[in-house]
Order: C-alpha cells, then sequence, then structure tokens
C-alpha cells in the first residue's frame, strides 16, 4: 500500500521566510499609503503592507516607511506633490477599500510625483480568502507600469520539503506557495523521496517523480482536483519530466532501452517517441519556447554540458563550452539566455549564457547551488542552495542585482519550480 497523503488547499506551518540580502544600488522611492477602509470589521490581511513587501522583494523599489510619512492622502485631490518630493518620492499609491456582504471592492491609484500626474486608476473585486491575491494584482499592476515588465508577484512556486534523518519516520512533502514565500500549502506526503516538480504551461497540474512503487515513476497531479496519474512504469529510470509549451507533451528521461535517453510523451495519445540516441547519459531535458526544440545535458563531449536537439530534425548541437561542468538548464522566456548550474573553481553556482554569443555569467557565490527555476517575467530565477548547513530557497535577478533567501522554519527545502502566469 502506499504510504502518503494527498491534500489541497490546506495551510502548513513551514512559512518561508524573505531574507533580503542584495538589491540594486538606485531603487525607485515610492509612497503606499495605509488604505482607506469602510468596513465594519478589521481586515486580516494588510493589502499595502502586502504591495510594499512585493515591491521591496524585487530589489528595484524602497518603499517609504508609514511612519515617515506626512499625510494619508486618499484621493487624487488629497495629493500634495510637494510633501512627497520632500521624501524624495518618485511614486505613490493611494487606495480604498469598501466591504458589501463578504465581497470586498479595492480601488487603487497610482501617481507620478516627479510628473504631478496620475497614471492609473482601477477597482477590483474579490471574497475575504483573496484579500493576498488583490494585493498582489495591485503590486504586479505597479510594477509593470513603472518597469514595463509584467509583473509576476501573482505566481507561486512548488518546492519540496525533506525530513531525512536515515529513520522510518522520514517524509517528503510536495509543497505549494505564493511567490513570496506566504501561504504555503500541502499538495503530497509520503515517505519515499519526492523529486522534479514540473508546471504545466496552464499552471493547472503538476508532473514530478515519486518512488513510491519502489523505483522512479512520473505522476501527472491536476492541483484543482488533487486527482493524480502515473504516466510511466518502466523499470530503471524514469525521470526529469517537462511540459512542453503547448502543454500535450512531457518531454522525460528514460532507461527502458539499457542507456539515460531523451524521450517525448504525448499527453492524448499516449505514444512514446524517442528523441536522443547515444551511448552516453542524456538527461535534463527542458524545452525552448516555440516547443521546437529541446536543450539537455549530455557527457557525450566527456563531461555534462548542454546541448539543443531540434525535434524535427533531431540535429544536435553543443551549446556550453566554458568550464568542465554545466547542467540542468533552462531556457530564458524570450529564448534568448540559458540558466544553468556551472562548476567553477570545483564549486557549483549559478550562470546565465547569452545563446547567441556564448557570453556566460556567474550570478550566485553561494556553495552547491543547483535546481534553477526562472520566473514567467524572465526577471529572476529561483534555485536551491545551503545556508548555515540547511537546504533553503534563494532568488536572483538576471542580471545578479537583486538577491534574496526563502529559508524554511522546518526541513530541507529543494527543488524549487516557479509558475507560469496565472491568465
Amino acid at each position: 500500500m502506499f504510504s502518503m497523503v494527498l491534500l489541497l488547499s490546506m495551510y502548513a506551518r513551514a512559512d518561508l521566510t524573505i531574507e533580503i540580502t542584495q538589491g540594486v544600488d538606485n531603487p525607485t522611492v515610492i509612497g503606499i499609503v495605509p488604505f482607506g477602509y469602510s468596513g465594519a470589521r478589521g481586515l486580516p490581511e494588510d493589502i499595502p503592507g502586502i504591495v510594499r513587501a512585493d515591491l521591496k522583494l524585487s530589489g528595484q523599489f524602497r518603499p517609504i516607511p508609514v511612519s515617515d510619512m506626512l499625510a494619508f492622502p486618499r484621493s487624487e485631490a488629497e495629493v500634495i506633490y510637494r510633501d512627497w518630493r520632500i521624501l524624495g518620492a518618485e511614486f505613490l499609491v493611494t487606495g480604498d477599500i469598501k466591504e458589501v456582504q463578504g465581497r470586498y471592492t479595492v480601488t487603487f491609484e497610482l501617481f507620478d510625483i516627479l510628473g504631478q500626474r496620475k497614471l492609473f486608476r482601477k477597482s477590483i473585486v474579490g471574497s475575504e480568502a483573496q484579500l493576498r491575491d488583490l494585493a498582489h494584482y495591485i503590486s504586479d499592476e505597479v510594477y509593470e507600469k513603472i518597469t514595463g515588465i509584467r509583473g509576476a508577484f501573482s505566481t507561486q512556486v512548488a518546492y519540496v520539503e525533506a525530513f531525512q534523518q536515515g529513520k522510518p519516520t522520514d517524509r517528503f512533502r510536495l509543497m505549494l506557495a505564493d511567490a513570496d514565500g506566504a501561504r504555503p500549502r500541502l499538495l503530497l506526503e509520503s515517505k519515499h523521496p519526492l523529486m522534479s516538480p514540473t508546471w504545466s504551461t496552464d499552471g493547472k497540474r503538476l508532473a514530478y517523480v515519486s518512488f513510491e512503487t519502489g523505483r522512479a515513476a512520473i505522476f501527472v497531479q491536476d492541483l484543482a482536483t488533487a486527482k493524480r496519474e502515473q504516466v510511466t512504469n518502466y523499470k530503471g529510470l524514469n525521470g526529469a519530466p517537462a511540459f512542453s509549451p503547448d502543454g500535450t507533451k512531457l518531454a522525460l528521461v528514460l532507461s527502458k532501452d539499457g542507456n539515460p535517453e531523451i524521450y517525448t510523451l504525448n499527453l492524448i495519445t499516449r505514444q512514446f517517441a524517442r528523441v536522443t540516441q547515444h551511448f552516453a547519459i542524456d538527461t535534463e531535458p527542458s524545452w525552448t519556447p516555440d516547443g521546437k526544440s529541446l536543450v539537455f545535458t549530455s557527457n557525450r563531449g566527456g563531461k555534462p554540458q548542454i546541448y539543443k536537439v531540434t525535434l524535427a530534425t533531431g540535429m544536435v548541437e553543443r551549446l556550453t563550452f566554458a568550464g568542465d561542468y554545466n547542467a540542468r538548464a533552462r531556457v530564458s522566456p524570450d529564448g534568448k539566455s540559458l540558466v544553468m548550474v556551472h562548476r567553477s573553481n570545483g564549486v557549483f553556482h549559478i550562470a546565465t549564457q547569452d545563446i547567441q554569443s556564448g557570453d556566460l555569467r556567474i550570478l550566485t557565490e553561494t556553495y552547491l547551488d543547483e535546481s534553477p527555476s526562472i520566473s514567467p517575467n524572465g526577471a529572476m530565477l529561483m534555485y536551491a542552495t545551503r545556508f548555515q548547513n540547511k537546504g533553503i530557497l534563494a532568488a536572483v535577478s538576471l542580471d545578479a542585482g537583486v538577491k534574496f533567501r526563502l529559508p524554511s522554519k522546518q526541513g530541507d527545502v529543494r527543488e524549487p519550480a516557479w509558475s507560469p502566469f496565472f491568465d
């Protein structure tokens, strides 16, 4: 009998606590005032506080402390631009919240302080349980208007939490949380290892590897219903699943023919197609954004490096040459960069490489960095690392200017997978 627990929409206690370790040199100064509220009871979530935390987390903004504010305007007529210029503010966010029969309407405005003009006014509606989602939505709108880049504060991250001491009580948890680490919930708990979670492009399913059957097997789980399905059952290696951009296929690694090779599985017809054919080990496939190619890790050149295979022709091209180890590659959403695990001077770092020029840049300085996952807007990536002798998640911007950590209060955290946008 399988030893596991399936849970959905249950909040766990293992919060990921954000520790910002580095931001840009000249962050944009922004005021986010306390929102007006006309409800009969207190709000369970501090919406402007969440917006401040989101924008600060990006490393590109410095929110003005509420204690330093000279006024708390609730409308355009109450905004005195001079007061905010004195505080060094470049932008200002105001808001008002109204509650009617358990539904909350949040109206918010963004002002350009230096230009002395309102940039937009918007309203959103949600339930009490959605207040944090409304806050992330506001953060996304403000971030995009100011930076020109779509915000990713409303996205989520899947990860594996391990409680492992070599005892029968060892357990593994597949977790889901907001991108800022809040609202963690347990999707699956097992006494057997869980690995390699990956999102479908529509954000409705997760694929992952579980050892519950006595050997590695790939499962696909529907997040809305918790229904899960085992899609591989071969002897040997069944690993590294990756959804195609259109969601109809999985790329994966199988050793059913004697050697680890890249395959694709059509999720509609259930047909497997072999992609690589080489005596070396081919593993860790990842799709290019156009769905026409896969990048993967192979030691066919003697040591692990990144290669690309064009699915229509089977043509294989080597992409990395710097260093004696490059693995676990992911392609940025714009298709221009690779993010990978790169070994330099015997230490594993996260690095990015321009696909066209081959220019390589090391992004992290910690030890044993692994499992990079890129945010859907291409601005940040999350990875697993070690900190104070514990497995944690960390994040870094693709220009290495912004860094933060998300340590868990319990267990080792590993294998992050950043969700797509939820449209």
